[in-house]
């Protein structure tokens, strides 16, 4: 994020982009990270309610994360092209109801956004707020296939009532 907390607004959406989940990629993840028989073969997936080799849930929320940091540097490379001021933003304090809503198959593609839903000022760290979102996958039929809400410490543009103190203390 490369806007300041005082220019998010509610019902804000960001585009954080796509990825097609390849075969390779989806068994290589899962023989790394979650190495269940249906993610990592065709003939075991087969044999199991899925039908089809499908990619892990964790595997869906890690390339939310990649593009997430991806547009995010992407923006701030633009704001500062631009000449405009870059907001800090700092760790977030956990995110809620991560659902896996419908497998993601070799093949499919998923788009992923982020949308606005509130904002709270920090009342014990004045210089930041926090901006919470819900974001969501969508697979190239326009199913959901991905959802959680979170929440993500943002720097305030009025630094004169903000401390000079870090986030971390």
């Amino acid at each position: 994020m490369s806007l300041f907390f005082d220019d998010v607004e509610i019902g804000d959406e960001l585009v954080l982009g796509s990825f097609t989940f390849s075969t390779e990629e989806i068994i290589q993840f899962a023989t790394q990270y979650d190495p269940q028989p249906f993610h990592l073969s065709e003939a075991e997936a087969a044999k199991t309610h899925f039908k089809r080799l499908c990619a892990s849930g964790w595997h869906t929320a890690a390339i939310y994360m990649k593009l997430l940091v991806s547009k995010n540097q992407q923006l701030i490379e633009e704001r500062r092209a631009s000449g405009e001021p870059v907001a800090e933003f700092g760790p977030s304090p956990g995110f809620d109801g991560l659902k896996w809503l419908k497998p993601v198959y070799a093949g499919d593609t998923i788009t992923y956004k982020r949308i606005v839903t509130g904002k709270t000022e920090s009342r014990s760290r004045p210089r930041w707020g926090l901006i919470h979102a819900e974001n969501h996958g969508q697979n190239q039929k326009g199913e959901a296939v991905f959802f959680f809400k979170s929440t993500v410490f943002v720097e305030r543009a009025n630094r004169s009532e903000a401390t000079t103190g870090h986030l971390g203390g």
